[in-house]
């Protein structure tokens, strides 16, 4: 590979970006017939964006830990393409499926890195935690509007789908960081557990991510899970009310069988 070839963003990754800007753009300018489906189209692009984030940053961290010795893989671009180091399935398809049935942000686990060429607990730890971090970043990003009081004047169907993004966003943050095997959360602590214990969790890995998708859909422990996202949001300066009405405004199909809460709608 040549080392024009290795340089730049993907353009996947750019395309995404370019679709979440444009339908946000359309948001904020109150352009188009319906806010549903161009507030659906905005928070899934900028979901997916904040998915190859949460993904290149397990690889590009985890690159800066590999041994030097000849021949091995290096980093290479095109940067940021989801489809190169990810699997499609689980750390795309699956996370906004997950979006889309319940309004949870939980990305997926299969990036790949050859952990056989990193050495020290430590930087093991750190590869996993570089996801979820990459989360926290996002969340203080799509909240920075609210708390710093910069949405004055902004169109109120713009505010719900940032509202809605940021929620995704730190719903992710805290799930990814539970000690459940195959979440970021057991990565970090996998490490320093002994070699025994590791290979009796190991068999579950695979059903961590669908265990804690099933478990949020039992109504007590859904409940005290949102309760505790929704008072750090408030302290981030997004109301429960924005979140709710981004994620009904988000469901644009239920427009269709009359299901939308008019409240919700007025408002936009």
């Amino acid at each position: 590979m040549s080392t024009k070839e290795r340089q730049g963003i993907s353009p996947i990754f750019l395309g995404i970006v370019a679709v979440m800007v444009v339908s946000g753009w359309a948001l904020w300018a109150g352009w188009g017939s319906s806010p549903g489906f161009v507030t659906f189209v905005a928070v899934t692009f900028g979901w997916l964006v904040s998915l190859c984030l949460h993904e290149f940053a397990h690889e590009s961290s985890a690159a800066l830990f590999y041994d030097k010795r000849p021949g091995q893989r290096r980093l290479t671009g095109p940067y940021l393409n989801p489809l190169k180091y990810t699997h499609a399935l689980l750390s795309i398809v699956l996370p906004v499926l997950f979006v889309i049935m319940g309004g949870i942000g939980l990305p997926g686990g299969a990036v790949y890195i050859e952990r056989g060429r990193i050495s020290g607990r430590w930087k093991h730890s750190l590869i996993s935690a570089a996801g979820p971090l990459t989360n926290v970043l996002f969340a203080v990003v799509c909240t920075a509007p609210f708390w710093l009081d910069a949405l004055d004047g902004v169109p109120v169907t713009f505010r719900f789908a940032l509202a809605f993004l940021a929620l995704l966003q730190v719903t992710a943050a805290i799930l990814n960081f539970l000690p459940v095997p195959g979440l970021d959360g057991y990565g970090v602590i996998e490490p320093w557990l002994s070699y025994r214990v590791r290979s009796q969790v190991a068999p579950f890995a695979p059903f961590g991510l669908i265990a804690v998708f099933g478990l949020l859909w039992i109504p007590e422990v859904n409940g005290v899970f949102f309760d505790a996202v929704d008072a750090l949001l408030r302290g981030l300066g997004v109301s429960e009310f924005e979140t709710y009405c981004g994620l009904d405004t988000y469901r644009f199909w239920q427009e269709w069988f009359g299901d939308q809460d008019p409240w919700c709608a007025v408002r936009a």
